[in-house]
């Protein structure tokens, strides 16, 4: 393992720590909102730093070293890896375009100080590999939206009691799974507690209660940078991925599946804005997960790249949601709004962002959602079909949204409502990296294809015997593994055949 040319990492995360204490004792509100967005902005390019160093380096892996902590847990503190090489930035960017779209009007109902804490725990778990440090962090990141919903006087009792049924029975599986010592035979018993932690913080049906509540009664933008980081994915590769046999992923992937399906569906039919996101956000969250636990070359390179796409598209597809919310109020889908005429930017970014969520052609998730496709159907015919039902119902749903809010009717109001320029400068950065990714796939497809074989491999070489995996490396591997390279090479010639197509059309 090889070191960072700077210390990027630990500049990432401790500069939101240092933020907090720059906004403590600043009681003017837009004033504290600047400086947050000075704060978010430098992480992003330290975050940036760390992948571009890390692309360099040439190597698996990579880290800055915390000599004193990494004696005491027994292992390197940040590591940088094909895996969170770009969720890191994707991160920080999701908290740069938040704190931008935060109009004057809302910035004292949005904690900025919260946002920079979580922020920082965020990007230590992100580059966290030590099982009992990624618990811990998964635990502290419970921690600021509750003190919201405190600040706020709602309900904590849903959100307390998911959380801290979560925390402790990971917390149980991994002492389960290391006490047992042999990597890739750790009793059911500790492997049934991960995935029921999983599920738990991946908001899986039938614990997908605290999702929703969370959006009922937290702040749309805290909610948004809460769930939208997909922080129980992260913790399913790392903690679940490298030990699980493959009943344990099948399982996880049936019950992801079924609720794929089902929260598309209920998505069509949700009569409130936020709790409609919430389940389309449940629906593309828990596709991934089928791609991760599908754990194949193409299945994990299809999960890895839908998690990037919809990080990017959903969270573009929130803060237009937000953006809306702070003009109207809480928005019912009960009847037509008729808001184009005032907010057509905003109506524009609105489909854009949902349709590149469920793989919309020329956008990011157009390559990802094939190849997860085709993972999915390669492991089992009905699963690759049940992936394509609930992308239909999702991109039903979005379009079935759009025309509720913005056709319909006239809407009449002595306000403007166009959008402002701090919102359009979010959504747009946010509409251009969809659009950019759509158009020029290659790059980001084989970096999640790197980082999918790399965790197969981990995997082979933690699950199995060593002279196992030796045997069968020797054997099939080298025509396996060259089977699914083509199959990425041929989605990605059909992405840029399909872009050359329309632009010669044009």
């Amino acid at each position: 393992m090889t070191e960072l040319h700077l210390p990027w990492l630990e500049c990432a995360i401790l500069l939101p720590l240092l933020g907090v204490a720059w906004i403590a004792r600043r009681p003017h509100a837009d004033q504290v909102r600047r400086r947050c967005i000075v704060i978010t902005a430098l992480t992003l390019f330290c975050t940036v730093g760390a992948w571009q160093d890390f692309a360099t380096l040439h190597r698996f892996e990579a880290h800055d070293r915390w000599d004193v902590i990494s004696h005491l847990i027994g292992d390197e503190v940040l590591v940088i890896d094909e895996l969170s090489a770009p969720l890191l930035p994707l991160a920080a960017l999701l908290y740069l375009m938040t704190t931008v779209a935060t109009l004057r009007t809302k910035v004292r109902r949005f904690s900025f100080g919260r946002a920079l804490a979580s922020e920082s725990i965020l990007l230590a778990l992100l580059s966290s590999r030590s099982p009992w440090l990624i618990v811990a962090l998964l635990a502290a990141s419970t921690i600021p939206p509750y003190l919201e919903l405190r600040s706020r006087r709602r309900p904590t009792r849903v959100y307390v009691l998911y959380m801290g049924l979560s925390v402790v029975v990971l917390a149980l599986g991994c002492l389960g799974t290391q006490l047992h010592g042999v990597p890739g035979t750790a009793p059911t018993w500790a492997l049934g507690l991960l995935i029921i932690g999983i599920l738990i913080r991946s908001g899986i049906a039938p614990f997908h209660c605290w999702m929703t509540d969370l959006f009922e009664h937290a702040s749309f933008g805290s909610a948004l940078l809460f769930v939208t980081p997909m922080p129980g994915a992260y913790a399913a590769i790392r903690l679940l991925l490298p030990v699980a046999p493959d009943w344990a992923l099948q399982s996880l992937a049936l019950i992801s599946l079924v609720t794929a399906v089902y929260a598309s569906g209920m998505a069509l039919i949700q009569r409130e804005a936020r709790r409609f996101f919430c389940y389309l956000f449940l629906s593309h969250s828990a596709l991934v997960l089928v791609g991760l636990e599908i754990a194949t070359p193409i299945g994990l390179t299809g999960a890895l790249s839908v998690w990037l796409s919809v990080g990017l598209a959903l969270a573009g597809f929130g803060l237009t949601l937000r953006s809306i919310e702070a003009r109207t109020g809480r928005i019912a889908l009960t009847e037509f709004h008729g808001l184009y005429e005032h907010t057509p930017t905003l109506a524009a970014f609105f489909l854009l962002t949902g349709l590149a969520s469920v793989g919309f052609p020329g956008t990011f998730g157009f390559v990802g959602t094939e190849l997860l496709v085709d993972g999915a159907v390669q492991a089992w015919s009905f699963v690759g079909m049940a992936v394509v039902v609930a992308a239909a119902l999702n991109g039903i749903a979005v379009v079935q949204t759009y025309f509720l809010l913005f056709t319909g009717t006239e809407h009449f109001t002595s306000i403007p409502l166009r959008g402002r320029l701090p919102e359009r400068l979010a959504v747009l950065s946010l509409a251009l990296l969809i659009l950019g990714g759509g158009l020029f796939p290659q790059p980001g497809i084989a970096s999640r294809y790197h980082a999918a074989m790399q965790l197969v491999h981990a995997r082979a070489h933690l699950s199995a015997p060593k002279h196992h995996a030796d045997h069968e490396a020797t054997d099939s591997g080298p025509e396996v593994l060259a089977d699914d390279a083509a199959t990425v090479h041929k989605s990605i010639a059909a992405s840029s055949d399909w872009r050359s197509a329309h632009v010669s059309d044009d």
